[in-house]
């Protein structure tokens, strides 16, 4: 991969658990739409994540593929820029899973915190399956089958992104070990060039000593971009850089995106599992209703009570959709009682319902074209497989899995 943001690759995917809502498209969608034209992204419906929890009842799970599809295409994802694909339409991430399960340790699994978490969360559901310990197993072969660069998570999300790194290191300590490893490596850094070499080596004693993590990038872009060197001096120069091993499966990065606090109807985090969500494809007057009804600062009993933003999850909405000049009024307006609740939330229902509106719109555009839809799901399948197969017959070829 280059070294130009146009041509590092980013991945990233979605669970099929029903329509998407206002959540989910500012928590993540809204960065996709964006990202998909500064980098070759790689999006997927990861159907087979949504047995990890619900495998007892998969009867709507296409049915919810294909809304989340549909809400990826309303919401501005590309097909001609960014590869969209469904998870179980590219098998090789069953067999990284399978491949990667061998040699990830048992209390890895253990240790991850929303194993314990989702436990306690989900008690009317059976969890004391292989399934739902080896998810992470199964998220790590997801992302180290297309290689890619980056990663998008918001900052609560980045201890996720860990344990792929872990998997990628104990895999490429294990398999990426050749003879004379070093001595292949300092043939390689001279092929970068006098002032490349003397940079690369420069930017290694610093991640080395310091644990620079932008000297570590940097490094990374200098191999990334050199076009002078072999595809297997590439990868022995991205290895060595942290050890002394081939990089058969970089370690992502991650890319800190945007994450804003997204409150529901009722004052809480908007998720499926509060019933308090506004869809993005839901009817703008039931939207409007929702938002009317919506609940502020408690404290705001009668409309001469004076209020504080803060502590009111509409604000939360103004942060989003209103400019500084709607949101110096809100916040003058309701610390001094100057404005009451339902005229303080009417720009945030405009910006809402328009928003809906044409999500709807271009939502029905897509419903209308079935064979579209499908055909996109499966050039993007296609797609993700010729990056797959790359990967795997590297992986094969290491763990001796295939005859050279």
């Amino acid at each position: 991969m280059s070294a130009n943001p146009q041509t590092r690759r980013v991945l990233s995917g979605m669970r099929p658990t029903g329509p998407l809502h206002l959540g989910n498209f500012h928590g993540a969608l809204r960065n996709w739409v964006e990202l998909q034209y500064q980098y070759e992204c790689y999006f997927f419906i990861a159907d087979w994540h949504a047995l990890t929890t619900g495998y007892e009842d998969t009867e709507r799970l296409q049915e919810y593929v294909q809304a989340v599809l549909i809400d990826w295409l309303a919401a501005g994802l590309n097909p001609a820029v960014a590869t969209l694909f469904v998870q179980s339409q590219v098998p090789e991430h069953a067999e990284l899973h399978l491949l990667l399960s061998m040699i990830t340790p048992l209390g890895w699994l253990e240790r991850v915190p929303t194993y314990k978490d989702q436990q306690a969360q989900l008690k009317e559901k059976d969890l004391a399956t292989y399934g739902f310990l080896g998810y992470p197993v199964l998220q790590s072969a997801d992302i180290l089958l297309y290689r890619p660069d980056f990663v998008p998570v918001g900052e609560d999300q980045v201890a996720h992104v860990e344990i792929t790194r872990e998997i990628a290191r104990r895999f490429n300590h294990i398999y990426g070990r050749e003879p004379d490893f070093e001595v292949k490596v300092h043939k390689a850094v001279k092929s970068l060039g006098g002032r490349n070499a003397t940079r690369y080596q420069e930017l290694r004693r610093t991640y080395q000593e310091n644990g620079s993590s932008e000297a570590l990038e940097q490094a990374r872009e200098l191999v990334q971009g050199n076009n002078r060197i072999t595809v297997a001096d590439r990868e022995r120069l991205l290895g060595y850089l942290e050890g002394g091993a081939v990089s058969i499966l970089p370690e992502p990065q991650v890319l800190l995106t945007a994450n804003p606090k997204v409150p529901g109807i009722d004052g809480r985090k908007m998720s499926k599992s509060y019933g308090n969500t506004i869809g993005l494809r839901e009817d703008p007057d039931v939207v409007a209703q929702k938002l009317r009804t919506m609940q502020t600062d408690p404290a705001r009993v009668r409309r001469t009570d004076p209020g504080d933003p803060e502590k009111c999850p509409v604000w939360d909405l103004h942060q989003i959709y209103s400019d500084p000049a709607i949101r110096q009024w809100a916040s003058a307006g309701c610390r001094s009682a100057g404005i009451g609740c339902l005229d303080c939330k009417k720009p945030v229902i405009e910006k809402i319902v328009d928003e809906i509106r044409g999500m709807r719109k271009r939502a029905q555009e897509f419903e209308g074209q079935p064979e579209l839809v499908r055909s996109i799901v499966s050039e993007g399948a296609e797609k993700a497989r010729e990056a797959a197969r790359e990967t795997l017959d590297e992986v094969r070829r290491v763990m001796h899995l295939r005859a050279d």
